[in-house]
């Protein structure tokens, strides 16, 4: 059993050694403790403090492209290098290393594929009361969208086991925390959750520059991931409020003209009609976008049964490799 702790970084020179010396190397039932960095275009000393930490795995991002998709590489380098377990982590040390060994055990015991660590919102003294309400509001809509049950869908400290890994697709380019959960709902991926701790803040947030862009942008990322997964579903919503606005103002129209005075709200006849066509429309745009997720689900599972086999290959390279390099040792293979 392999397990790698990813860390993507952007200019954490200074945080870096706190975070990785907090990390535990020995861990029950994990033969293997390795340590990775996604470095996202930093322009300190990031790469040169890793490795004099003794970091096992560097993975370079010449330019930075932002936080989603420092994950999404961390992911696939983690897959390559044999993971069975990943670990997300965040380079502000954030999160206690201490509680990885609580964040796995549920992958452990096969109780769960995903697991989120529940960071407690109230219980962590420099979110103000306006921070906290819109992380509680947040996490309950991606729970509805999501049909799951975690607490605190924007904590990144998160674990995987390797089939959860290997069906994640991150799609946004501002974060992926909302997204995977979204993503891991409607992909039937079992997410569990535990209670975790946090250290006190070392530097600001680097993801967001104030909290009304961050608000738009997580709500136009959940919005987009769910319509992708229940497109009927949101069309059909949309298409029937239309409609049935334009049949309650035909009545209206209805009704006037009954009384004698149809020729003063002709324009509430345009405007029902106006209505009536769109939600009609909308709602067979629905029908077409739901064929068009039928479709993507295929294309979503042959890309998992490719990257699979890809990855499958790999392995098997790398063994033939050691061997004729005379470093195969057979508990390197499961």
């Amino acid at each position: 059993m392999k397990l790698i702790v990813q860390i993507p970084c952007l200019n954490e020179e200074k945080t870096l050694p706190i975070t990785v010396k907090d990390i535990p190397r020995n861990i029950p039932g994990v033969e293997k403790v390795e340590i990775l960095i996604i470095n996202d275009g930093s322009t300190d000393r990031t790469v040169d403090v890793a490795r004099e930490l003794g970091v096992d795995h560097i993975v370079h991002i010449p330019k930075t492209k932002g936080l989603a998709n420092g994950f999404k590489s961390g992911l696939d380098a983690c897959l390559r290098l044999g993971a069975d377990i990943i670990v997300n982590t965040d380079g502000d040390n954030q999160y206690k290393g201490s509680d990885i060994p609580k964040l796995i055990q549920p992958i452990l015991e096969h109780k769960a594929e995903m697991v989120i660590g529940d960071r407690q919102i109230d219980t962590i003294s420099h979110f103000s009361d306006t921070k906290k309400f819109l992380q509680k509001f947040g996490s309950w809509v991606v729970r509805q969208a999501s049909a799951t049950d975690v607490p605190d869908t924007t904590s990144g400290f998160r674990a995987y086991n390797r089939e959860a890994a290997l069906k994640i697709n991150v799609l946004s380019e501002f974060t992926y925390t909302l997204e995977t959960i979204i993503q891991a709902g409607q992909k039937n991926i079992i997410v569990s959750h535990v209670p975790i701790g946090t250290n006190g803040k070392l530097r600001e947030s680097r993801l967001f520059s104030s909290i009304g862009q961050y608000i738009k942008r997580s709500m136009g990322t959940i919005l987009r991931i769910y319509t992708m997964y229940r497109p009927l579903r949101v069309f059909l919503r949309l298409g029937s409020l239309l409609f049935g606005s334009g049949v309650l103002i035909g009545m209206r129209y209805i009704y006037f003209l009954i009384q004698g005075g149809g020729q003063g709200h002709v324009q509430s006849l345009i405007l029902s009609a106006i209505l009536i066509m769109l939600g009609f429309q909308v709602s067979v745009f629905g029908l077409m976008a739901d064929l068009i997720a039928a479709n993507r689900k295929l294309n979503e599972e042959t890309l998992y049964r490719v990257r699979k086999m890809e990855l499958d290959s790999y392995a098997i390279r790398q063994s033939f490799d050691q061997v004729a390099a005379g470093k195969y040792n057979p508990s390197d293979i499961d």
